[in-house]
């Protein structure tokens, strides 16, 4: 008989914000790897903390032994977090791209060596780690300069050199590049053929071959499950009928809304951005791609303000010359926004609706009354998403998933000319990410302009007209959408 490994019987999990009451008996088995389903809210992510000790509860949770290094479970939260050197962590979204702010952060290696010395850890174990995820370029870089990307990458990476005998990994695979997953991928699989737990929590779609057992948290219900559930058909996730007040098209500024010319972007010796040339019409409906860390990012903050450097560069939006007396917030005027990096350093302690509305006047957070046609924007879009019922509730107590879906409606509100949604399914489940991309798509059947972020070809909307493809900073593909042949 296989030895039982973690035990689970009748928790009942408290936190801050909710106290659920679940009816859980759960046995993993020595040399079981699981994946647990459930809809985003459904408490999955509380479930793993739970089970690493991070949550007060009440009910039976036995893990039968430690590793090694003495750690019995780790929990790998979806965001990789970091303090400032004089322990804050209250960074706000532009701090990432002004060099004197960023010094402020300990950089890759400090991050790592503490982490080396606060749980006693091999350094060859580490030099190895570091080659296969491909970090040894990101020692000497600050973490608040890093990307989504190379933040999830840092943070698998800990939490494997743990080497702990349970570990539970929320959405691992959020930001990452197809080479990344892959290379992530075979070393779980490593794992789970020497004997380590893994407790895996990510759409059924994202399942790698070495998993062993399938759960699902439903109802307050842990159900272990025989096969993978059929995904829901786009025509089930929605009734709701598109807020009327997207029937306004933007009025285009000109036929050319961005163009960007020879850009080059540097920190210190580091070439982020070198000799790139994009334009994009009104109507166009780009895909963004690139590997972790080929400057998408930047140039995307480039176009949106937020980059000081993008004064340095030969860049014209909306008809406007870059630098010739626009304002940052007459260019914000005509822009939507959401990416990971928003989503990270938004206020969670603003409510529902004052983050949804803050859109109106690209602020963090709601300082000024609303107009009457204001609220009705609101509204009409709380309802689209499903958060009628949270719009009075601060985003710390909300899952990530409705998070984001709040962020996506604030970069909805303003109906703007042009959308730029970096990466914006993450944290969105299989239901969500449909029920998303079928709004992309109704909104931009007309004359609207789009740019699309995102590693996963499965999840795409199908409006998309022009790929965009960045390597090492260097654009490498420039054209039409035909084929979707190869993705990054």
């Amino acid at each position: 008989m296989s030895e039982t490994k973690i035990h689970i019987h009748s928790s009942h999990l408290k936190a801050a914000s909710s106290a659920l009451q679940w009816t859980i008996q759960w046995t993993i088995q020595n040399g079981e790897s699981w994946l647990l389903l459930g809809q985003s809210g459904s408490g999955k992510s509380m479930l793993g903390k739970l089970i690493a000790g991070l949550i007060a509860h009440s009910g039976e949770v036995q893990i039968a032994n430690s590793s090694p290094n003495g750690i019995g479970s780790w929990y790998v939260d979806p965001w990789h977090t970091f303090t400032a050197l004089d322990g804050v962590a209250n960074f706000y979204y532009q701090q990432r791209y002004q060099a004197q702010q960023t010094k402020s952060t300990c950089s890759v290696q400090q991050d790592l060596d503490q982490h080396g010395a606060t749980y006693n850890l091999e350094g060859d174990v580490l030099l190895s780690l570091l080659d296969i995820f491909h970090l040894h370029t990101l020692l000497g870089r600050q973490c608040l300069e890093l990307s989504s990307g190379e933040h999830k990458k840092l943070q698998l990476l800990k939490a494997l050199w743990l080497n702990p005998t349970l570990l539970v990994l929320d959405q691992p695979y959020t930001g990452l590049d197809k080479a990344s997953r892959d290379r992530l991928n075979d070393l779980l699989s490593v794992r789970a053929d020497r004997g380590g737990q893994l407790i895996l929590i990510c759409p059924a779609n994202e399942m790698p071959s070495f998993i062993t057992r399938v759960a699902q948290l439903e109802s307050g219900r842990l159900n272990v499950l025989s096969e993978i559930p059929a995904p829901l058909q786009a025509e089930t996730l929605s009734s709701i009928r598109l807020p009327d007040f997207f029937a306004d098209l933007p009025v285009p500024a000109g036929e050319v809304l961005v163009k960007m010319k020879n850009i080059h972007v540097s920190y210190g010796d580091k070439r982020v951005l070198e000799g790139l040339n994009w334009e994009i019409k009104a109507g166009e409906k780009w895909l963004l791609q690139g590997p972790n860390g080929s400057g998408k990012s930047t140039l995307l903050s480039l176009i949106s303000g937020d980059h000081p450097q993008s004064y340095a560069n030969d860049i014209s939006l909306f008809g406007t010359q870059r630098g010739t007396g626009e304002s940052i917030w007459d260019i914000k005027a005509r822009i939507g926004l959401i990416s990971p990096e928003l989503h990270w350093y938004y206020d969670t302690q603003s409510t529902v609706l004052h983050a949804v509305a803050s859109g109106f006047y690209d602020s963090v957070g709601l300082f000024r009354d609303l107009s009457f046609s204001k609220q009705e924007k609101v509204n009409a879009l709380l309802s689209y998403f499903g958060l009628d019922n949270y719009r009075d509730k601060a985003l710390a107590y909300l899952p990530v998933g409705k998070q984001r879906l709040v962020l996506l409606a604030r970069a909805l509100i303003k109906n703007p000319d042009l959308l730029i949604l970096d990466e914006p399914c993450q944290g969105l489940d299989e239901v969500q990410t449909r029920h998303f991309n079928q709004l992309i798509d109704e909104l931009h059947e007309g004359a609207r302009t789009l740019i699309y972020v995102s590693h996963d070809p499965e999840h795409l909307p199908g409006c998309l007209s022009h790929r965009l493809l960045l390597s090492a900073g260097k654009c490498v593909e420039q054209h039409p959408i035909y084929t979707q042949t190869t993705w990054v």
